[in-house]
């Protein structure tokens, strides 16, 4: 009980930061973005857009399940989860939608530009043509994670 006590007052104290703010405005910043570029590839992005970290997708119009994207996407190293959607007409374990968020690769320091890299990658995971491309998308994916890496060394 001390530990999640101790861990909440962390939280709340890293919250209370100025450096906090800046970083939450920067995560709806990328999930603003990452809406409407989806959105320009033809996703079906519920709500029409976010105002949050997070980004649903209903994906029945183009022809994939949340399952088969989720697993495409993880082939090619972007982790989602997949999601039930409004009125899905698949089962809990395959899902007609997929969630997308974006705090952690904004804590990697990804920007608005990048969201839009993200999601043309998502959109050639989601393509007929999904399996000719695998090789350019997981370039897309090292290049962005080398720019931004989780651990940077001291000299």
């Amino acid at each position: 009980m001390q530990n999640i006590i101790a861990a909440k007052a962390v939280g709340f104290l890293e919250a209370l930061q100025p450096e906090f703010k800046t970083y939450m405005e920067q995560v709806v910043k990328n999930a603003k973005v990452l809406a409407d570029s989806l959105q320009y590839c033809g996703f079906d992005v519920l709500t029409g857009g976010t105002d949050n970290h997070l980004v649903l997708l209903d994906l029945r119009n183009k022809g994939i399940t949340g399952q088969e994207l989720e697993n495409r996407l993880a082939n090619c190293h972007i982790i989602t989860n997949k999601n039930a959607v409004p009125f899905d007409t698949e089962k809990k374990t395959i899902t007609s939608g997929i969630r997308l968020g974006t705090p952690a690769v904004t804590s990697r320091g990804l920007i608005e530009d990048d969201m839009r890299v993200i999601a043309s990658q998502i959109n050639l995971c989601a393509s007929p043509y999904y399996e000719s491309n695998i090789g350019a998308i997981k370039a897309h994916v090292k290049a962005l994670c080398e720019k931004y890496p989780l651990y940077k060394e001291d000299k």
